[in-house]
């Protein structure tokens, strides 16, 4: 009878675990998927470990292989949700000069996106609601341009925090509002020249940087 060989036997190791660490990333997608779907409706905000694994036929012990609980999750989710769409932003808007100009332009793509996206927008909000607002990174970035904007006597706002929480809360809240009613088409624009005027640009400042020509992402 031939005997198994050293070498047979670590490439047959070697392939039950790359089958394995295949197998464990499909059901971990399959869980993120589930979530994002949940947070994609109205209500999602309020889904429970038990919904989650209904929705993507596991048990809870398996739930608890991949995530340690629902904020674990929440925050994998934000990332997955965030992550691509805020690079594909911040390499259009690190091409502006101006950080009244980066703050409009990123306010219009999150708004607009919104508007195209209702579950992506849903799955922020609910997102937001239950940990760092827009997530950690977009959170992050913000704080950078209103910072940058202070720096160089764009913003006349007196704290970097109130200029964030103006920018990012006020963003927040539009997608919210663009979800439960009509908003005209030039909302976006509306909202971000709000904005810029609320850390202290001019009027004509404002108005010129929320309705200059918008780069296709």
């Amino acid at each position: 009878m031939p005997t198994e060989t050293p070498r047979k036997r670590n490439v047959d190791g070697e392939r039950r675990a790359e089958i394995g660490r295949q197998r464990r990333a499909r059901t971990r997608a399959r869980i993120l998927a589930v979530m994002f779907e949940i947070y994609g409706r109205e209500n999602g905000l309020y889904c429970r470990v038990e919904e989650v694994c209904e929705g993507a036929g596991i048990t809870r012990k398996t739930f608890y292989n991949h995530f340690a609980g629902m904020e674990d999750l929440r925050e994998a989710l934000t990332w997955e949700v965030s992550h691509d769409f805020l690079m594909a932003v911040i390499a259009s808007i690190n091409t502006m000069p101006n950080a009244a100009q980066r703050a409009a332009s990123a306010i219009r793509y999150y708004i607009e996106r919104g508007r195209t996206d209702p579950r992506w927008a849903w799955s922020i909000v609910n997102l937001s609601a239950g940990g760092v607002v827009f997530g950690a990174e977009t959170f992050a970035q913000s704080m950078r341009t209103v910072e940058e904007g202070i720096d160089d006597g764009e913003f006349s706002v007196s704290s970097h925090l109130i200029g964030r929480d103006i920018l990012m809360g006020t963003t927040l809240s539009a997608l919210f509002t663009q979800l439960r009613q009509d908003t005209p088409d030039d909302y976006p624009a509306q909202v971000a020249a709000a904005v810029l005027k609320g850390l202290g640009c001019s009027a004509l400042v404002a108005e010129r940087f929320a309705t200059a020509p918008l780069p296709p992402l």
